[in-house]
């Protein structure tokens, strides 16, 4: 990283604009002597940590810029672990800014983005998963992301790894010994041991690698299409699903000219409801953009809710449409799933669903009869698509991946633990080739948590972070 360590820097760490109140921080060695010269009211200097205290910033020239209250924190209990300062001033943009270019003026540095949490990770505060989990935790807009960020940011995720990799430490260290010995043929390390103890840090990867699908899910929420033909109630479904009259309603055919976004938070997990326009032959060339755009959204889904209406769709009509526009081997993104919504059921209570059932597409588990019309089984589509995509809820308790840096990482660790038991496997594979895939793995699962680390790899991921924390 290119900014000094040593320095006091200084940031807004609420939201920019005016406001109630807003806080600035500081933080480095001498920041409360540096406030405390220019606060009146209180002796910062003879203060404990962990306090507050009321009165009046001032400038160079002794004018009163604000009252304020000054929280002070003492290294190393602090999030920085070091001596950290925050104003909480009146939210007047003028007022915040007086403030800032006062200490800037002083010696304090503006911080860069991320900078108090790169501090934190620096001073041993926290590994590089958790500080990652702080951006997460600050852009979490859904109660799954939020409690997935904060389980990740105390650690459940990183003491895994960190588990994994000590076991792996100590069997390194054993075969590193052996080289020393190289002339006298001993074996400190017993390879059936380490065999066993190889597989079963894979099973845990595997595991971690699985679950990344739900931790990206949880964190960026799930794109979710409307589609079907003209008049088969997509729009009556969306409106049903936000429970108001977001999508405009009518019997003509090709109403539904452009997308419609909406969104839908079914027990923590946002869903991305895009609205359609219908799919048949294009009647002109503006429906003909609209259907275009169907089929694009479709294309890039994760999940596609395909509508249609039991009075006019017979089992052949929506088996054909699957042939044209559900092929998921050809059409839609990998991993992407599909739900059928008999609509109108209310219209034609006698249709059988399992006439419409489809080997290997189409069964009971993703066909669900409803009337979008009258809410009827709305709830139920909801629960479906909620397991559709978190397919075993009880895996939201266990450590998730939601970064994919991390999921490449566990990755290449798992191809260096692969060529660990090939190399056992093979007669006559000497010891520090051994040794030397090992280190490969450590390697990429030190990565994870920042016990191996590069300026690149720092700078890549805090200059993602907000100004301020």
């Amino acid at each position: 990283m290119q900014n000094n360590v040593n320095d006091i820097i200084i940031a807004l760490s609420t939201p920019p604009g005016s406001g109630a109140i807003g806080v600035i921080r500081l933080s480095g060695k001498g920041s409360i002597s540096l406030v405390n010269k220019y606060f009146e009211g209180v002796d910062l200097d003879q203060k404990e940590g962990n306090t507050i205290h009321f009165g009046k910033v001032i400038s160079e020239q002794g004018r009163i810029i604000d009252e304020s209250l000054v929280s002070i924190f003492r290294a190393p209990k602090s999030y920085t672990k070091e001596d950290v300062v925050e104003i909480s001033c009146h939210g007047s943009s003028y007022i915040i800014q007086s403030i800032i270019s006062l200490f800037l003026s002083v010696g304090a540095r503006q911080a860069g983005p991320g900078e108090f949490t790169l501090r934190a990770f620096l001073a041993g505060q926290m590994d590089l998963s958790q500080a990652e989990a702080v951006a997460d935790l600050i852009a979490a807009d859904t109660a799954g992301a939020h409690d997935l960020a904060l389980q990740q940011m105390r650690g459940g995720f990183s003491d895994k790894i960190k588990a994994l990799r000590q076991e792996l430490i100590d069997f390194a260290s054993l075969i590193e010994l052996e080289l020393d010995f190289g002339e006298e043929d001993v074996e400190f390390a017993d390879r059936d041991k380490l065999k066993n103890l190889v597989a079963k840090i894979q099973v845990v990867i595997k595991r971690l690698m699985d679950s990344f699908q739900l931790g990206n899910v949880i964190k960026h929420g799930v794109s979710t299409v409307i589609a079907g033909r003209p008049n088969a109630g997509k729009s009556t479904l969306l409106n049903a699903f936000v429970n108001e009259d977001r999508a405009i309603v009518s019997e003509i055919a090709g109403t539904t000219r452009d997308t419609i976004e909406e969104s839908l938070n079914i027990k923590g997990v946002q869903f991305r409801l895009i609205d359609t326009a219908g799919i048949r032959a294009a009647q002109n060339t503006i429906e003909q953009i609209g259907i275009g755009k169907t089929m694009e959204k479709m294309q890039d889904a994760k999940v596609v809710i395909y509508v249609f209406d039991v009075l006019t769709s017979s089992p052949k009509d929506l088996h054909d449409d699957v042939a044209k526009f559900l092929d998921a081997s050809s059409k839609l993104t990998a991993g992407s799933k599909q739900i059928f919504a008999a609509n109108k059921m209310d219209l034609d209570p006698y249709t059988k669903p399992e006439d419409y059932y489809l080997d290997g597409l189409i069964s009971q588990e993703n066909l669900i009869p409803v009337s979008a019309k009258n809410n009827m089984n709305i709830e139920h589509l909801k629960e479906v698509l909620y397991t559709t995509v978190v397919q075993d809820p009880s895996t939201a308790d266990q450590s998730i991946v939601s970064n994919i840096r991390h999921k490449n990482a566990l990755q290449e660790a798992n191809i260096s633990l692969d060529t660990v038991l090939h190399g056992l496997s093979t007669s006559g594979m000497t010891g520090d080739l051994i040794a030397l895939d090992i280190r490969q793995a450590l390697y990429h699962l030190g990565l994870i948590t920042g016990e191996v680390s590069t300026d690149d790899l720092l700078d890549s991921i805090f200059t993602r972070f907000c100004i301020g924390k």
